[in-house]
């Protein structure tokens, strides 16, 4: 069938095209780069025409507060139109895990947003929530980075390869609609400073990691399980974090 991937282009998009493509379906990505546009509407209908199901994994150009909230809100009405005209019956959107449970952060209350309007709205849908991913690593260290060191907190951490999280996505698209959620997380449950180090070490970084409660991850101050999922409810990921170390060092 023709899917339709939102963000296609990007890390996860990519990935998600070439495996729905190994599948034998007709994956296409839409993106500004391909003349489709969601905040503004433009090319949707063109793409969508013939889709059977939508995949957004796409992401706000910008991480300010209340431009992130106005990308996810803003493109997913205009997807879930678009998808209504053109018959599509199953949306698939990526999330994250513990999305609900940040409020204090801008960029996860943009996608409680999103997510309450896919539950509101006319098309079947599955919400994939995944972890965050061993290729965020470097970013969560740079951001917190104060003077050449690298503050975090001493919780729990359970990350995975974006392989896999696209592997999740386009398993689901392919599925009946789950007209609920899914989690999936990584294989093994780390510390947040001791992986971050770990990561650090065999990228020879010379920045310290110092455990501070107080840390904030993205604006927020985490609590023990705040990032991993209640034990037993996602499905794990295969790809084990020193293995994707090793390659990506």
């Amino acid at each position: 069938m023709k899917i339709v991937v939102i963000g296609g282009t990007g890390l996860i998009g990519s990935k998600v095209i070439a495996k729905l493509n190994d599948r034998g379906h007709e994956a296409v990505p839409a993106a500004p780069s391909t003349g489709v546009n969601t905040l503004t509407g433009e090319g949707l209908a063109e793409a969508l025409t013939g889709a059977r199901a939508v995949v957004d994994v796409s992401n706000s150009p910008s991480f300010e507060e209340s431009a992130v909230l106005e990308f996810f809100t803003t493109s997913t009405r205009n997807l879930l139109s678009a998808e209504g005209r053109a018959g599509v019956t199953h949306h698939v959107a990526l999330s994250i895990v513990g999305v609900d449970d940040l409020p204090d952060n801008g960029y996860f209350r943009a996608k409680v947003a999103q997510e309450q309007l896919l539950k509101q709205g006319p098309i079947p849908y599955s919400i994939v929530r995944a972890t965050q991913f061993f290729e965020f690593v470097k970013g969560i260290a740079d951001t917190a980075t104060e003077g050449g060191t690298v503050h975090l907190p001493h919780v729990l951490f359970q990350p995975m390869a974006a392989d896999d999280v696209a592997e999740a996505v386009a398993r689901t698209a392919v599925e009946a609609p789950l007209k609920g959620i899914t989690e999936v997380a990584g294989p093994e449950v780390f510390r947040f400073d001791e992986l971050i180090a770990e990561a650090l070490r065999a990228w020879k970084d010379p920045r310290k990691v110092v455990a501070d409660p107080h840390a904030r991850y993205f604006g927020s101050e985490l609590r023990e399980r705040s990032l991993v999922p209640v034990e037993g409810r996602a499905r794990l990921a295969e790809t084990r974090f020193e293995d994707w170390l090793r390659r990506s060092s």
